[in-house]
């Protein structure tokens, strides 16, 4: 495993990180034995940063994930979760909310701080509310000792000048553009850096999308999206590979992101990741996946409040 620095924080984080909303059963029930069984898989192998929030499964995860860490020391492991957002289209960005939800959070997840707590897919609120009041709430968390970094997570990348430019954030979550589909966030790395701002990556499978089992029926991509990115998956099995291996690989490639995100369900998921990690990718196959993905190279779908869009 590879150990990159988030920004300014100074946190070594690891490479692959693993993120936690499969523990809520997002993506399919989920046993919670096995649960915690893959959770500890992932501290086993070398995976040091776990990422939840309330909203996956409507608090199961950080519910299920507190149960999995009660017996693992806190110094094993770098924790973030998120406020904001609750549920599919619940949000609240307000400093009261926000507050309480935090204290809600640290409770389900058994611990008496994080290391990053991030304002969940800022695109549903008002920039001008996320810049001058939850940022602000979040800050008297820090001082409280309960949160040691902050920062904020949305898919348009256009929030993220709109915020950093008018405050300061430690790290940041981008989901879906560093992928093997698209690649727009390596735009944003230089400015990105520039702010001394930690990068985080989710979402290297572009939420199935780089799947050989396809999408599920929620997914916002194009149908010509669907259709790209279905026939590239069975140009890799034809191939004797595997879409969503190629794709892991090439999304946490990059030295300028710390950590890329990856969820799994079973401890055999985590050690597949973690394997597939760890080998470099096929050159050739990749060029010819790419090939067959450069109609739609970058296209993505609108997110929040189309003035964040």
């Amino acid at each position: 495993m590879q150990y990159r620095t988030l920004g300014k924080t100074g946190l070594r984080v690891s490479a692959l990180g693993y993120g936690a909303a499969a523990l809520g059963g997002v993506y399919g029930a989920i046993d919670e034995a096995e649960g915690i069984r893959t959770v500890h898989a992932a501290l086993a192998g070398g995976i040091n940063y776990i990422d939840v929030a309330p909203y996956y499964g409507v608090t199961r995860a950080e519910t299920l994930l507190g149960q999995a860490l009660r017996t693992v020391p806190r110094d094993r492991y770098y924790l973030s979760t998120k406020v904001g957002r609750y549920d599919f289209a619940e949000f609240d960005f307000s400093a009261n909310r926000v507050i309480q939800g935090f204290e809600e959070s640290l409770r389900r997840l058994g611990v008496d701080h994080v290391d990053l707590l991030l304002c969940h897919d800022i695109e549903f609120g008002s920039i001008d509310q996320v810049v001058n009041e939850t940022l602000p709430a979040l800050e008297r968390l820090r001082a409280a000792g309960k949160a040691r970094w902050l920062g904020f997570s949305g898919l348009p990348l256009k929030i993220y000048p709109l915020v950093l430019d008018r405050t300061s954030a430690d790290a940041v979550i981008s989901y879906c553009h560093h992928t093997l589909q698209d690649t727009t966030l390596t735009g944003l790395l230089p400015y990105l850096k520039e702010k001394h701002v930690g990068v985080i990556n989710a979402s290297p499978l572009g939420m199935g999308l780089l799947s050989p089992r396809g999408v599920p029926p929620w997914h916002p991509a194009p149908v010509e999206v669907r259709a790209a990115c279905a026939q590239a998956a069975a140009h890799c099995a034809a191939r004797g590979s595997n879409l969503a291996k190629l794709a892991l690989q090439f999304a946490g490639s990059h030295p300028d992101i710390a950590s890329t995100l990856t969820g799994a369900a079973s401890a055999a998921e985590v050690e597949e990741n973690l394997a597939w990690h760890a080998e470099p990718p096929d050159r050739t196959l990749l060029d010819e996946v790419r090939a067959l993905l450069q109609p739609i190279r970058d296209r993505s779908w609108p997110s929040g409040r189309p003035e964040n869009n």
